[in-house]
């Protein structure tokens, strides 16, 4: 396990180290890290890992995903922000994949981050939304995971494409596909690659986190998502932006916006994560 030299934070509200690019895993080669915050204190502290967005074609474990770092940071979390592999290079499911392979790592060498193994939530944003929805829904409880949380992610692939009447460039990319036209073949993989497809009884519970000015996914894929969820019973809950658009990063231009969404995915991941 390679580790980067240790940052020391003085002064923050919360003292600890920040460990950067960690490699996880080396599928194909390609080697995928990680950024790693670990807390101060005797511990072991409740974990949560960070997906990023970027429409599965871009991004990093440092991009879009920042204004995240601090709430939890200051919440006492150690936290884990990740890297995945991308289309087109790497189509669907390559993202879920290797998500999976970090939060088997994580709870594998949690004790050497002074995180819980058996404390552990994964936050992600857009399409990172949509990957940590779909692990919700197949793999989260068998990958221990306490809760999940989705910023604005597109969970019915089919059903926004039918909207749009063909694809976006860049999920056709993500499916692996040559062309945006609908074709049969191409509901078919989306409908696979889609968290609503997969929803069943047993999920942990899902925090859902969206504003209704997106413009890039509809707040009605949240809306949406979290009746189906709860037809089967699973706690899901929604806490709707009035007027916010598509991201975290433009919220930080909503002081009251931002304050509030931070405030109340502290205390959802607090209430999962308790001893």
């Amino acid at each position: 396990m390679r580790i980067a030299p240790l940052l020391l934070l003085a002064g923050a509200l919360h003292a600890g180290q920040m460990r950067t690019n960690i490699e996880f895993a080396r599928p194909g080669g390609e080697s995928l890290t990680l950024d790693a915050w670990v807390p101060d204190g005797p511990g072991p502290h409740p974990a949560v890992i960070i997906v990023h967005g970027g429409g599965f074609v871009a991004g990093s474990k440092t991009t879009y995903v920042k204004p995240l770092f601090g709430p939890l940071t200051d919440a006492g979390f150690a936290w884990f922000s990740i890297n995945y592999r991308l289309a087109p290079k790497h189509p669907f499911p390559a993202a879920i994949e290797d998500t999976e392979a970090a939060i088997r790592w994580i709870r594998k060498n949690a004790r050497t981050f002074n995180a819980d193994a058996k404390r552990m939530a994964i936050v992600g944003e857009s399409a990172g939304g949509h990957i940590v929805s779909y692990i919700a829904a197949t793999s989260a409880r068998k990958l221990g995971l306490k809760g999940v949380v989705s910023f604005y992610g597109p969970h019915d692939l089919l059903g926004r494409a039918r909207g749009q009447g063909k694809l976006s460039e860049n999920i056709a990319q993500f499916m692996g596909l040559a062309g945006t036209e609908l074709t049969p073949e191409a509901e078919k993989r989306l409908a696979a690659a889609s968290p609503v497809t997969h929803v069943r009884r047993g999920m942990p519970p899902v925090l859902l986190i969206h504003g209704t000015e997106d413009k890039s996914v509809a707040h009605s894929q949240s809306v949406d998502f979290q009746k189906k969820v709860r037809e089967l019973g699973v706690e899901c809950d929604l806490l709707t932006l009035e007027g916010a658009g598509h991201g975290v990063e433009g919220w930080e231009k909503r002081p009251d916006d931002a304050r509030m969404y931070k405030t109340r995915l502290v205390e959802w991941l607090r209430a999962r994560l308790a001893r």
